[in-house]
């Protein structure tokens, strides 16, 4: 399930993130991005997420420790330490609540505006990590994407509520199925 309700904060930058030996989705039959060995991350962006929201989720993006070590520890090096890829892609459906039986979208935010605020995302986790392992998809595009997920993983993130305390260490908004 990858409402925002399910944490009961209204409004949050969501993102699912999933491990993978493989990623790749073509647009109109043309092969827009793949990755090897890394991270997808589905991006659900809200009507109330601000720059604050974005550098969250960029930190913890990259921070998040969800694959081995050299000895085989699980849950211990993050995608940096690793130096695997990171595979972004926008999808409003995230924000959505169920209105009976169908899905309300009232919450994303505005495709004019989620775009800026999309690239303004990978221009962050660009400069955080090295650029040339950063992969997006087509904003907007109907995407066929073709997914091998490791373990399954799949990690949900939101940032902080608007307004919500976050000096709490433990309060890291994170749910791993």
């Amino acid at each position: 399930m990858c409402f925002t309700a399910l944490f009961g904060f209204p409004f949050c930058f969501l993102s699912l993130l999933s491990l993978f030996p493989f990623v790749s989705f073509p647009v109109g039959g043309e092969q827009i991005s793949a990755i090897g060995r890394g991270i997808c991350v589905l991006l659900g962006i809200s009507l109330e997420d601000t720059q604050k929201e974005l550098e969250h989720m960029v930190r913890k993006i990259l921070n998040l420790r969800v694959f081995e070590d050299e000895s085989g520890k699980h849950w211990s090096k993050s995608v940096m330490d690793k130096q695997y890829e990171v595979l972004c892609i926008s999808q409003f459906t995230l924000q959505c609540v169920l209105k009976g039986n169908k899905p309300d979208l009232h919450l994303a935010m505005p495709s004019e505006q989620a775009e800026g605020f999309y690239n303004g995302f990978l221009e962050q986790l660009r400069k955080a990590y090295r650029p040339e392992l950063v992969k997006d998809g087509k904003f907007g595009a109907y995407m066929q994407v073709h997914i091998q997920n490791d373990g399954p993983v799949t990690i949900e993130l939101e940032s902080p509520a608007p307004g919500a305390a976050t000096s709490d260490p433990k309060q890291n908004n994170v749910r791993a199925s």
